[in-house]
Parts: structure tokens; C-alpha cells; sequence
């Protein structure tokens, strides 16, 4: 393992840190919120903070982080719902600290076993963080980053639109400050806010550089701005664009744009799977 990987806490060492982090939050909290928080209780260095999970959109601790949530949440500490906001339960409210081998020892047991050819075996690791396996959310990921500029400069068109903008269009390309669109933004049909967005096809985090110069592009412009992109943001950037008294921006990382197109129907369906329950003692009292 690189060594900087080694000097990020591994997932069941942040298991206690999370209830920590929830607990301060006053008992729930968004990804987000509780990963920030963790990483200020552990004194994370902001470039540890800010180090990738391979080539996924993760960074190595919010990957750790989100195993971490998944086990306290098999045991019965966290629950979440599905606007990802993850809760402390009634056993997770009474837990002071847990100790993090057993919580590992109970979530492997309940794992289905499995054999090196991939059926199953006696003592089998399902669910280990080390055994990745791609998501709907990393397909959608890799179909945003194969598209071309125009195409997904028009996709977050659609995505403006579909999400109450009016007026939206995607202006010239080039020389014109980093701006790719505009749209308004309407309130209950009485206030309007002009938009100029930003849309960055990335692979990597997008920094604090980048916010501070569309921030200065759309000075005088626009009331806000917006920047959309399939990677994420770093912590910089989350400063920088709500810095007091600046021109407000707001971001849309890559997963929060996967969550938003599922949402919308837009390249994304869901299929419900019927389950036929035979009741044989319905046919006896015939």
C-alpha cells in the first residue's frame, strides 16, 4: 500500500469517529456534514483529506468513511434515508465507544461465504471494503466523462431545465470568462435570479483557482453561479465559494449530479421487481 494511503485511518478505525461526528451534529447529519467533521476531529492534513480513491470520484478517506457508515449501520448504530442523511438509532444513541474488531467480527458473520471461483466458502469476506465493485453510479460517472464538451454542456442545460430554470441557453464557446450558460431561476413566479453557469467534464477535483476566477467572470453579471462537474470539489474550493461577502456559487460535484440525473428520470430508470406471495391456507379455506 502507498504510504500515503497508510497515514489515512483505515474504514473500522473511523467507526467511533463517526458516531463522534454524529453525536456533535446533534444526532444525524449528510455525508457531507459528516465527513468534515470527522476530519476535523482527527486532524486529517487537508492533503490527505483531498487524496483520490484510485480512479473512482472518491476521495480515499470519504471511500473509507462510507464503508465505516455501512457497517455501524449493519449493526444497527446508523440508519439513513434515501436523501442521504444518515442518523444516529437508538442503540447508536446509547453507544459510547464501540470496539471496532468486534463490529467487523459481526458484519463478516453475517456475509454469505465465498469460494475463490467465486461461489461460496466457509469464512468468505462479503461486503470487505478491499473487494470494490462498480456501482450504477460509476456507470453513469463513465458515460459523463466519455461525452464531449458540447454534449454535456447541453446535458446540464436539459438538467436546468428540467429543474424549474427558464431561459437557459449555452453561450459561445471561448472568451468569455470560463461561462458556458445562463438561466433564471423563478420563485413562486414573483422573484427571479439570473444564473451563469460552469460545466467541467473533469476526471480530478476542481480547486479554488477555478471558482475564484468564474466568480470573477460573473461579477455584475449575475445574482449567483453555479459550477457542475463530474469530478468533485476540493475544500478550498467549498470555501471559497461561500466566502462572506463574495458573489455566492454553488457546486455540484459528480455524485451529487449522478443523485440529481437519477432523480430527474434523465438516462436513469429504476424498475420496481414484483415479489408473488403464495398464501396456500387462502386455498385450503375454500
Amino acid at each position: 500500500m502507498p504510504r500515503v494511503l497508510k497515514d489515512i485511518p483505515q474504514y473500522h478505525a473511523l467507526f467511533n469517529p463517526t458516531l463522534d461526528a454524529l453525536r456533535s451534529l446533534g444526532g444525524s447529519g449528510t455525508i457531507e456534514e459528516i465527513g468534515d467533521r470527522v476530519i476535523d476531529q482527527i486532524g486529517l492534513p487537508e492533503a490527505l483529506a483531498e487524496e483520490p480513491h484510485g480512479e473512482s470520484n472518491q476521495t480515499e478517506i470519504g471511500y473509507r468513511l462510507a464503508w465505516a457508515r455501512t457497517y455501524l449501520k449493519k449493526v444497527g448504530l446508523l440508519e439513513n434515508s434515501e436523501w442521504g442523511v444518515w442518523a444516529l438509532t437508538e442503540d447508536g444513541r446509547k453507544a459510547d465507544q464501540v470496539d471496532p474488531m468486534t463490529i467487523k467480527r459481526k458484519v463478516r458473520a453475517m456475509a454469505p461465504p465465498r469460494t475463490r471461483e467465486g461461489g461460496l466458502q466457509q469464512g468468505g469476506d462479503e461486503g470487505d471494503p478491499d473487494s470494490e465493485m462498480e456501482s450504477w453510479q460509476d456507470l453513469v460517472l463513465s458515460s459523463l466523462k466519455a461525452m464531449n464538451a458540447e454534449a454535456f454542456e447541453r446535458l446540464c442545460q436539459r438538467l436546468l431545465r428540467e429543474s424549474g430554470f427558464i431561459e437557459v441557453e449555452v453561450t459561445a464557446r471561448g472568451g468569455d470568462g470560463g461561462i458556458d450558460g445562463r438561466g433564471v431561476l423563478r420563485l413562486n413566479g414573483l422573484i427571479s435570479f439570473t444564473v451563469l453557469f460552469q460545466s467541467k467534464r473533469w476526471k480530478d477535483a476542481v480547486g479554488a483557482p477555478v471558482v475564484r476566477d468564474f466568480r470573477g467572470a460573473l461579477m455584475g453579471r449575475a445574482d449567483k453561479g453555479l459550477i457542475i462537474t463530474t469530478g468533485r470539489f476540493t475544500q478550498d474550493a467549498q470555501r471559497e465559494a461561500t466566502r462572506d461577502g463574495a458573489t455566492p456559487i454553488d457546486l455540484i460535484d459528480g455524485d451529487l449530479l449522478v443523485a440529481k440525473l437519477k432523480e430527474l428520470k434523465l438516462g436513469i430508470t429504476t424498475r420496481i421487481v414484483e415479489e408473488v406471495v403464495v398464501d396456500p391456507t387462502w386455498f385450503e379455506n375454500l
